[in-house]
């Protein structure tokens, strides 16, 4: 479909990559990975036709069509939602009048004349071509798309002006995807989606007929999207077969094979110039160090780029707090609503008489469609918004800080930013301080900056560098993730996973929920659902998980009536009179899982055996504690508070064994 030969570009008087071959196959499903600056983003445009090479060429299959989607900067208007996704089908419409006005000819011309036969065939091609791209579905296509992408139905009908930059984003990868091109180039396609949204379009592409290129910084969405990795390294372009955690594991096998051969030769070097030099001048070992000096230039130096160095920063452990972090009964928020067409004013209850408890040490992620209420609550329980009804109660030496989605909006403008990061941490070297902050994308004369000349995104990662460095012990993060390469991720992920205080967050990235997650909480229909585990845990019990194991299990334990029971009911010439051929049902086959989630069972099942011997320790400790009187209130205290463990306890159990079974079938 398209071929790279020999391709290089540069980027002023960098070069980005040079001497690039790469045949772009009709079935590509490809994600196209490398560390900032090396050119993903230019090396999209240039397949997309909108930057040329410098070196080499770029080939294409005529007839190919190719559909682009920038990390922004588009913006729509003048059309509905609606009507702007249906217009990437106008040239069928145009088909579809052609059309009629063919069906006039047919009934005026002459069946015998050369006029006829020419409008029949053309009639014939156009009905074709309909057929083929189901011309009497369009509507409902479009209504698939939007609505997998997060469109309420009600937004369909408002103009594309009224969208912001990330769901004017979503208009247009809506229309690409529509489209249905030859070739998709989508960098940064999760930037704007919601989890439930991304969910959709990773089976989206699953099933999409045409070949693909993603950049993304979503590890989970390129695990499961692609089938081969090309990475940009070391100004070259460096293919691997298989998903994004395949091509770590085959890059790490590469790296070692070339620091070997790298080794192997520099002894070489090594070996030679010592000869060189030490019978240079000696007139009977000429000929032998002209030999080796004509090895030496022959020799093609082995090039090994610095790797950028792995950063593992310790979040500064904060003061703990008490057992009960955030208690929250009976909350309600409701806001109102304008007057439509004269009428009263209207109240949206965005949360109804919701209560839940939060304890030291829960990392909780909280999920739900865009529109559901996971801001409101978390603006909520740090204090930012006061509740329509009931209360939020935080618990003993309970310090919560807040991170928003524009938490950039807070910081000084004027300030430097080394300056200022310092000024918060003033025991952390200023060395791990700029190591921190190249994690997140500042490096070199960035950190001297004033925070009021970058960006929104930058800011806002820099406000989480500066969080890191000062944590209270219970953070409340709304889109952590948000403006964050890999690298910058993954820093975040292992400095949390480390962090031993409370955290409750907004993500939008599954690799990072799974890391992280002990329990999801899902806002819906106006109320938080509770579930324990991580985010593949969250959706195994939504699919029914549970309650499937349970009806295997009653399946399995349901006596059958004995043979000779069955026979004596076969001889009975009212039933047959046929001897009866009793034969086993076939056995279900097992649904193999792959190895990513066979993994993540195993390590799911290890943690809950880990918190059941820590819930024990608790009901133990608890038990105890009711035999010591202090006060009746610290006695009821207590008893509720046992009450929840045990309850814990017998949700973790349930969960062990359904997912114990499953790992048992597995391995069998």
């Amino acid at each position: 479909m398209l071929q790279l030969s020999a391709a290089g570009k540069r980027f002023g008087p960098k070069l980005l990559f040079e001497d690039a071959n790469w045949l772009i196959t009709p079935d590509e499903r490809t994600g196209l990975v490398g560390g900032n600056g090396t050119g993903k983003s230019t090396l999209l445009k240039v397949l997309a036709d909108l930057e040329t090479l410098d070196y080499g060429e770029l080939t294409r299959v005529k007839g190919s069509t190719i559909g682009y989607l920038p990390q922004d900067g588009l913006a729509l208007s003048g059309k509905t939602v609606f009507a702007e996704c249906l217009s990437v089908f106008d040239h069928l419409h145009a088909l579809e009048r052609e059309a009629e006005e063919i069906t006039h000819t047919l009934s005026t011309a002459d069946p015998k004349s050369r006029e006829y036969r020419a409008a029949a065939d053309r009639y014939s091609d156009i009905a074709d071509h309909l057929h083929v791209h189901d011309i009497y579905t369009l509507d409902s296509q479009v209504g698939a798309v939007l609505g997998g992408l997060g469109f309420a139905r009600q937004d369909w009908e408002r103009p594309t002006e009224e969208f912001s930059g990330g769901w004017q984003m979503r208009i247009s990868l809506a229309k690409l995807l529509l489209q249905k091109p030859s070739l998709l180039l989508l960098d940064e396609p999760t930037n704007h989606l919601d989890l439930e949204s991304r969910n959709w379009l990773e089976n989206y592409l699953h099933d999409y007929p045409n070949a693909y290129i993603l950049v993304s910084h979503d590890r989970y969405f390129l695990d499961v999207t692609v089938n081969k990795t090309i990475e940009i390294w070391n100004k070259r372009l460096h293919t691997y077969h298989g998903n994004y955690e395949k091509y770590l594991t085959q890059k790490e096998e590469r790296r070692t094979q070339l620091m070997s051969a790298y080794k192997n030769q520099r002894d070489r070097i090594d070996a030679l110039e010592a000869f060189i030099n030490r019978f240079r001048y000696q007139a009977t070992k000429a000929k032998q160090v002209q030999s080796r000096i004509k090895e030496l230039e022959k020799i093609e130096r082995i090039e090994v780029p610095e790797e950028e160095a792995t950063i593992h920063f310790t979040i500064p452990q904060p003061p703990a707090s008490g057992r009960t972090v955030i208690e929250v009964s009976h909350l309600s928020k409701d806001y109102p609503l304008p007057p439509v067409d004269g009428g009263p004013a209207g109240v949206n209850h965005v949360l109804k008489d919701v209560s839940f408890q939060i304890d030291r040490g829960d990392r909780i992620a909280l999920v739900g469609a865009n529109g559901a209420g996971k801001s409101t609550l978390i603006r909520l329980l740090s204090g930012l918004e006061p509740p329509t009804s009931g209360k939020v109660r935080l618990g003993h030496n309970v310090l919560a800080d807040y991170f928003a989605q524009d938490q950039y909006k807070v910081l000084d403008p004027a300030a430097i930013m080394l300056d200022d990061i310092s000024g918060i941490a003033p025991k952390v070297p200023v060395v791990e301080l700029r190591s921190l902050l190249g994690c997140f994308m500042f490096s070199g004369d960035d950190v001297f900056k004033p925070l009021g000349v970058l960006s929104g995104g930058e800011r806002n990662r820099y406000a989480m560098a500066k969080m890191l460095v000062s944590p209270a012990n219970m953070l409340l993060l709304d889109e952590p993730t948000n403006h964050l390469d890999l690298r910058a991720k993954d820093v975040l992920l292992e400095a949390i996973a480390n962090f031993t205080g409370t955290v409750l967050f907004v993500s939008h990235d599954r690799y990072f929920i799974d890391g992280l997650a002990t329990r999801v909480f899902e806002v819906e229909d106006h109320r938080v659902h509770i579930y324990p585990g991580n985010y593949e845990d969250y959706l195994w019990r939504k699919s029914g998980g549970p309650e499937k194991v349970a009806a295997s299990l009653a399946t399995s334990l349901k006596p059958t009536p004995p043979s000779s029971v069955i026979l004596s009911e076969a001889k009975d010439p009212r039933i047959s009179h046929e001897e009866p051929q009793l034969t086993a049902p076939p056995p279900t086959p097992i649904k193999r899982l792959n190895p990513i989630k066979l993994k993540k069972l195993e390590d799911r099942v290890a943690a809950i055996e880990q918190e059941l011997a820590a819930i024990d320790s608790r009901i133990a400790a608890a038990e105890e504690s009711l035999g010591h009187y202090v006060s009746a209130e610290e006695s009821q205290r207590t008893a509720a508070s046992l009450e929840t463990l045990r309850t814990q306890r017998a949700a973790l159990l349930t969960e062990w064994e359904s997912l114990a079974s499953t790992l048992e079938e597995q391995r069998d």
